[in-house]
């Protein structure tokens, strides 16, 4: 990648990230926050302080998660922690602008849904861009290398306490309904970064090994990798199909594999990244 190409993906990389924290400022201050109804992580935890002191929830925002952001900076690299405090001073910067904005319903289902699922995709923006708007995940990457847990379960076990402590503040019925609004969240954080049309690995171990890689190739458009194997039971040569798809072509990869070989083994498994190679559909027929 020449210099200026670089250059031009960190600008994209910022200006998403800036919008991402545009979009997180609208559920929170026009949706959530109005309503009593937290968020997980540093956001949570300031949205508790701000009731309680009247003091600005973007204020909190940045005191709240400087100390994160050093201990990252020194810990985890710069080029996270950068883009992750840009993140962070945009949200407190349109937190403040949003601040004045009445929010948009008093229904509390509707807003924990909307809220949920805005936030979601604003987050899921500042993920996708290598970026961050809560200091716990860098605590929870720092923690996860000296101990069995992964990232996401000790964010989660920070959340579930956060969480928990609304109902102290706010009423036990806002915490469930902060509770809905994270899970939401969630689920539309992971769309947001994946995709609708998320990718998945499939493995196929059949004795028509040919027409099969024919056939994906020819009606999905998809590459094709052969694998040489060996049966456990039978002891004889085996050739495996590999090959990634996206979600929504698991069906049609099915029918053309019992087409081919009713008795085909077909193994299909998530896909975190995908790198490289001829993926680019074609033609779906």
């Amino acid at each position: 990648m020449t210099k200026r190409n670089f250059i031009k993906k960190e600008i994209l990389r910022y200006i998403f990230i800036f919008i991402g924290s545009i979009i997180a400022a609208v559920a929170l201050e026009i949706f959530l926050v109005p309503n009593n109804i937290i968020d997980g992580g540093i956001t949570g935890i300031s949205i508790i302080m701000s009731h309680l002191t009247g003091i600005p929830l973007s204020a909190f925002i940045i005191v709240l998660n400087l100390p994160f952001l050093i201990m990252g900076y020194k810990q985890i690299g710069k080029t996270f922690v950068l883009s992750s405090g840009f993140g962070i001073v945009s949200l407190s910067f349109w937190l403040s602008v949003f601040k004045p904005v009445p929010g948009l319903t008093d229904d509390i289902l509707l807003a924990a849904v909307f809220g949920g699922m805005i936030l979601g995709i604003g987050v899921g923006l500042i993920i996708r861009n290598s970026g961050s708007l809560d200091g716990t995940e860098m605590v929870a990457i720092v923690l996860t290398r000296k101990s069995s847990f992964s990232v996401g379960e000790i964010v989660m076990f920070f959340n579930l306490f956060i969480l928990s402590s609304a109902g102290l503040v706010f009423g036990w019925d806002r915490a469930m309904y902060s509770l809905l609004a994270y899970y939401i969240a969630f689920k539309v954080i992971d769309i947001t970064i994946e995709g609708l049309d998320e990718e998945k690995a499939a493995m196929i171990v059949s004795d028509n090994p040919d027409e099969i890689a024919e056939a994906i190739l020819a009606r999905l458009g998809r590459g094709v990798t052969f694998i040489q194997g060996k049966g456990g039971f039978s002891k004889e040569p085996k050739t495996i199909i590999y090959s990634v798809v996206t979600r929504l072509e698991i069906s049609k990869l099915k029918s053309i594999v019992y087409e081919k070989d009713e008795n085909a083994f077909l193994t299909i498994s998530d896909v975190f990244d995908v790198m490289g190679g001829k993926r680019k559909k074609r033609s779906i027929h």
